[in-house]
């Protein structure tokens, strides 16, 4: 009787031997596993990002007329996008977006050349949205100035 108990310990003994192999196999492979995970989620997440929804805003309030000196330029936010709007020195007002068409940099009226420059690769916008030099292929959106009172407004058409 003695070793019928004795056979049944070591039985025991090695049944609870495997339970903890395994508990700690479950235990590495689930700490591997958020390593892994925890690793390559911003990776996935970054590559590719959540789809945000386009502005539904067609007009933007950017300020008062007076806040505007002639000759001078104000970049201002529409929507998700940045935009710029310029006071020209006869005091009319032209709109357009702020993204350059080459790599997407963001453009800057330069009062000293008289039209819209991008710091990235030098390229130069005339006042009417057109590339002057540089390596944007293309023009800059234009968008339509509204003056309602002492307000402005940019309306996306």
């Amino acid at each position: 009787m003695r070793e019928m108990n004795l056979t049944k310990g070591k039985e025991f003994f090695i049944l609870v031997n495997m339970n903890r192999r395994r508990i700690l196999d479950l235990i590495i492979g689930g700490s591997f596993l958020t390593v892994i995970v925890s690793i390559f989620y911003p990776i996935v997440r970054f590559v590719f990002p959540p789809k945000l929804p386009e502005a539904s805003q067609i007009q933007i309030n950017v300020g008062k007329v007076d806040d505007i000196p002639p000759n001078s330029g104000k970049i201002f936010r529409f929507g998700t996008k940045p935009g710029i709007i310029v006071r020209k020195v006869d005091g009319s007002f032209v709109a357009f977006s702020a993204t350059c068409t080459h790599l997407g940099c963001i453009v800057q009226y330069r009062p000293d050349l008289g039209h819209i420059w991008c710091a990235c690769h030098n390229g130069h916008f005339d006042l009417s949205g057109k590339v002057l030099s540089g390596p944007p292929p293309s023009p800059l959106q234009e968008f339509k100035v509204k003056i309602m009172g002492n307000e402005i407004y940019v309306v996306k058409e």
